[in-house]
């Protein structure tokens, strides 16, 4: 599993901003979304075009933070990518980046028919959860439905980002999601991709710009925090 440390430059430059290391140090449980972003057998399984190395590794990780928010009454929602017809025009600027073959094999893969496009079975997916397909990089732009919504819909206010990859997917998803006005946690021991480097960066870039990066115990502790306060607010 990839590391994630701040050089205290780094530490300093972010307290200098906004007062404080973790810009969110409570959240509602109730108003509280997970997005589980493309855990899907094309990124998960070896022998196929996106397989992430690491990306078993954070599977008890976000089986557990599904766990926590459920439990507190929020909304877990699984993101799937799919390779759709429509981004052959919609998105033809991305396929110029593939080799013809490797084009190819990513839409007969993660198209919707395809073996890739198949959440990996050791996710715990449960009754009550949401499933939301995208068809770009993140899911608040050309997707199967409007996510701004399926958020404003469950009264979310905080949404916490896990999965594959890192720097790609998840970032480009947690960037609009904070700019559509939801706090957006990265976890860093939720996301994974290709190489420590990038991961790092890319959070870093997150917590000093878009958000916050917190682990795994982190955000259950604040979740358990949060369910005691409405508790005794009740």
């Amino acid at each position: 599993m990839h590391k994630f440390e701040l050089s205290e430059s780094t530490k300093q430059r972010i307290v200098a901003r906004q007062g404080r290391l973790h810009a969110f140090e409570a959240l509602d449980p109730k108003r509280t979304a997970l997005l589980v972003v493309d855990m899907q057998n094309y990124f998960m399984a070896e022998g196929f075009q996106g397989y992430c190395p690491t990306g078993h590794e954070i599977v008890p990780n976000v089986n557990r933070l599904a766990d926590a928010v459920r439990q507190g009454g929020g909304t877990v929602i699984w993101i799937l990518m799919e390779a759709s017809e429509e981004s052959k025009t919609g998105w033809a600027n991305f396929h110029e980046t593939y080799k013809p073959e490797n084009r190819e094999r990513r839409f007969k893969t993660l198209g919707p028919k395809g073996d890739g496009y198949k959440l990996w079975p050791n996710l715990v997916v449960k009754p009550g959860d949401e499933t939301f397909v995208k068809q770009r990089y993140s899911a608040f732009i050309e997707a199967k439905g409007d996510l701004v919504a399926l958020l404003r819909q469950h009264n979310i206010e905080t949404a916490l980002i896990c999965g594959i990859a890192t720097h790609v997917c998840c970032e480009s998803t947690g960037r609009n999601c904070m700019m559509h006005g939801f706090r957006t946690i990265m976890v860093s021991d939720g996301n994974s991709t290709q190489n420590e480097d990038d991961h790092v960066a890319s959070l870093r870039g997150f917590m000093t710009y878009f958000g916050d990066v917190q682990t795994t115990d982190e955000v259950v502790a604040m979740i358990a925090k949060g369910k005691l306060g409405r508790a005794a607010a009740e």
